[in-house]
């Protein structure tokens, strides 16, 4: 990886879902080897504990936990907001570990302007109401991104580019569309409410930018960080201006495979060493 970094005021990261197949640790840790940003806002869903299985947890995956945690120990302000995924975390909002802060639900001022962050499972009333289809939804999700990795292996084989199943169904499925359109109006309803200039959500796996208007005129800037399983995206904020960040069209990141060498170096660790490295860091 080359030394010189982006500089970016906030970078929003959301739905990485570390601990199941689909996550593209790998690609999320280049992304962020690749920025120094001020304030790392973790929008939820970035360890699936629905999922979490101790048979499963990857190298890259401990990586990015290592990773994100130095980050906190070296300044950058991170918040950890909590979401569905990874709601056994809400017990512990307030807690603060160095420059990490694990969080509900965030606002802050950015260039003049009230921003609320929050994940958005809020908004899902089938989580309130039926939390078991929830989780069964969640686990054929899952099998179907596992699917769709050995279709892209054997289409890698033939010599053609990947597909994504699940986008490509949600894309096709009116249903889909309609939750995804009043997910975002229910979401830009209730911030222009309680008098927020923009929202930033998470949830629903689809990344955005645009105005949204309520029945009485009144607007507001809506914005979603996407995933990490499908579209590989995050949200960057800098110098006054919003944009989607897209991995695919980093082509610096597909043509630079080098690592640092603290990077190497953890190759050679299993990931109890990795984590006890993570943990030295906060006494130092």
């Amino acid at each position: 990886m080359k030394d010189k970094k982006r500089d970016v005021e906030l970078v929003v990261v959301s739905d990485v879902h570390l601990g199941t197949y689909g996550s593209h640790a790998k690609e999320l840790l280049k992304y962020l080897k690749s920025i120094k940003a001020e304030t790392l806002v973790l929008n939820g869903d970035i360890i699936d504990i629905w999922q979490f299985k101790k048979r499963y947890w990857p190298k890259p995956h401990m990586k990015v936990v290592k990773y994100i945690i130095g980050l906190a120990t070296k300044g950058t302000k991170v918040y950890y907001v909590t979401g569905n995924h990874d709601e056994t975390l809400r017990r512990f909002a307030g807690m603060r570990l160095a420059a990490l802060e694990i969080t509900n639900k965030i606002s802050l001022e950015l260039n003049g302007k009230k921003v609320w962050f929050f994940h958005g499972d809020v908004f899902d009333s089938i989580m309130h109401y039926s939390k078991w289809l929830a989780r069964l939804g969640a686990i054929s999700y899952d099998a179907l991104i596992y699917f769709n990795v050995l279709v892209n292996y054997i289409s890698r084989l033939l010599g053609k580019g990947k597909v994504s199943l699940s986008k490509k169904i949600k894309d096709n499925v009116k249903t889909a569309v309609k939750y995804i359109n009043n997910f975002e109006e229910t979401a830009a309803a209730l911030a222009i409410q309680k008098g927020f200039d923009c929202i930033v959500c998470g949830h629903i796996h689809h990344p955005e930018i645009r105005e949204i208007n309520d029945l009485k005129g009144n607007s507001i800037l809506y914005l979603n960080s996407g995933d990490w399983i499908e579209n590989l995206s995050a949200l960057e904020f800098n110098k006054g201006e919003w944009r989607i960040y897209r991995y695919s069209d980093d082509a610096a990141l597909h043509s630079d495979d080098t690592e640092s060498e603290q990077g190497k170096s953890l190759d050679d660790m299993d990931n109890k060493q990795i984590f006890k490295e993570m943990v030295n860091e906060f006494h130092q």
